[in-house]
């Protein structure tokens, strides 16, 4: 247990922390219980709350006590946003995405052992509250001219749309909830990302003010790439945890379309590999980049721990597959359906020629030119070479009956939907 703090800024997930040598000292003495909160902002978690669920393994295998918090309450109100406020989802949809969610969260700690995670939502101890009691028991050891000096909220202040008081308290209730699990579990770690420093304070504060006691913070970095730009987002839509809003596949490719600069730091982030794996992983990618051998071990081990290893097994066929290295017709009709939605492609039907195909899913501009890279070698269909431009697209070249798969060159890859 006491190295896990050097593991931890080693991995880049330290920012910030309220007091470090204190923090390092309880560490070692521990066993101490840290937790992380999780608001239903979304169905599903996503790419950011992954790094908070990656620091609490860390912690619960060091030996550690983990609670995982998700807000029920908070989730109602809505953590405040520097750029406008956020539209109230109701009751039903909260709880509705605060289940999915506690499903989401457990798989990534354990619950057995002598070490078992905590579960817990702060629906739970707010709903019973009234308003006078809030006010009276938690409001009154906040400070207004403090609250207001919290970026989010300063932020908004200084805009033309302010801020309601319902956002505005948004941070008592997250101080509400590291005293009651400072009351009930004995927690004094609390951790989230850099941007919610803010809000994390607010707790321990208010720990302070009530209990005399002296409680810790832990931030993780906000991950950008070397251009600055925030990992996570993939033209503009999040990197979801859940299959349903991003597919296995898409979520695999993420990761092994992660750029060179910023691969080593994705892998000390997201894996368990040792200091030794990632060094050896680092110098293949200074002495033999085009081998991608960083961006694959990324997206394997990370696929993995999200969606598990059989999944990852089979999107890790398919991107092979789709790139000429492995059976395409092989693949299974889900996993061969996410990967092909995220191809350019056009309608194909049946009987029509090969050389009208190449042009309808648009890899080439003219017949004439479909003829020219049949005739060259370079088209294919389902990974087999194209010899004849006359050939026809028979009912079985549409793998699980939906797409054919065509190819111009090594890399122009397109998918012939099946139009009748």
């Amino acid at each position: 247990m006491s190295n896990i703090l050097d593991e931890l800024q080693w991995r880049g997930l330290v920012a910030q922390t309220t007091d470090e040598s204190a923090l390092r000292e309880a560490l070692a003495d521990g066993p101490i219980t840290a937790y992380c909160g999780f608001d239903p902002t979304a169905a599903s978690l996503h790419f950011g709350n992954l790094v908070q669920l990656i620091v609490l393994r860390h912690l619960q295998r060091a030996g550690h006590r983990v609670i995982c918090l998700v807000g029920g309450s908070t989730g109602l109100i809505g953590d405040p946003r520097p750029s406008s406020e956020r539209v109230l989802k109701t009751k039903e949809q909260t709880a509705e995405w605060v289940a999915n969610i506690e499903r989401q969260v457990r798989p990534f700690l354990s619950v057995e052992g002598d070490n078992p995670a905590t579960f817990v939502n702060n629906l739970d101890w707010t709903e019973p509250m009234s308003a006078l009691d809030f006010l009276r028991d938690i409001g009154k050891h906040f400070r207004v001219n403090q609250m207001v000096k919290k970026d989010a909220v300063a932020a908004r202040l200084n805009s033309e749309e302010g801020i309601s008081y319902t956002e505005f308290s948004y941070q008592l209730l997250q101080g509400l909830d590291y005293l009651q699990l400072f009351r009930e579990h004995g927690c004094t770690l609390q951790t989230g990302g850099q941007d919610q420093w803010g809000n994390l304070t607010a707790g321990s504060d208010l720990i302070h003010r009530v209990e005399g006691k002296s409680v810790h913070l832990l931030t993780t970095p906000l991950l950008t790439d070397a251009a600055g730009n925030k990992f996570g987002k993939s033209e503009g839509n999040a990197i979801w945890l859940s299959p349903e809003m991003t597919s296995p596949y898409a979520f695999f490719q993420y990761w092994i379309n992660t750029e060179d600069a910023s691969v080593v730091k994705l892998l000390k982030v997201f894996t368990d590999r040792s200091q030794e794996e990632i060094a050896a992983l680092e110098q293949s990618l200074a002495e033999k980049p085009f081998l991608r051998e960083c961006q694959r071990a990324l997206a394997v081990d990370v696929t993995t721990l999200v969606h598990g290893a059989e999944a990852a097994a089979a999107v890790q066929a398919a991107s092979e597959a789709l790139f000429g290295k492995g059976d395409v017709t092989a693949l299974d009709a889900r996993t061969f359906a996410d990967a092909t939605d995220e191809l350019p492609g056009g309608a194909v039907s049946v009987g029509m020629t090969v050389t009208d195909a190449l042009v309808a899913v648009g890899l080439v501009d003219s017949r004439n030119a479909a003829r020219r890279a049949i005739g060259d070698g370079g088209a294919s269909l389902n990974n087999v070479k194209l010899a004849d431009p006359e050939q026809v697209v028979a009912e079985s070249d549409f793998l699980h009956g939906q797409v054919a798969l065509l190819r111009r060159g090594r890399k122009s890859l397109a998918a012939g939907r099946r139009a009748d």
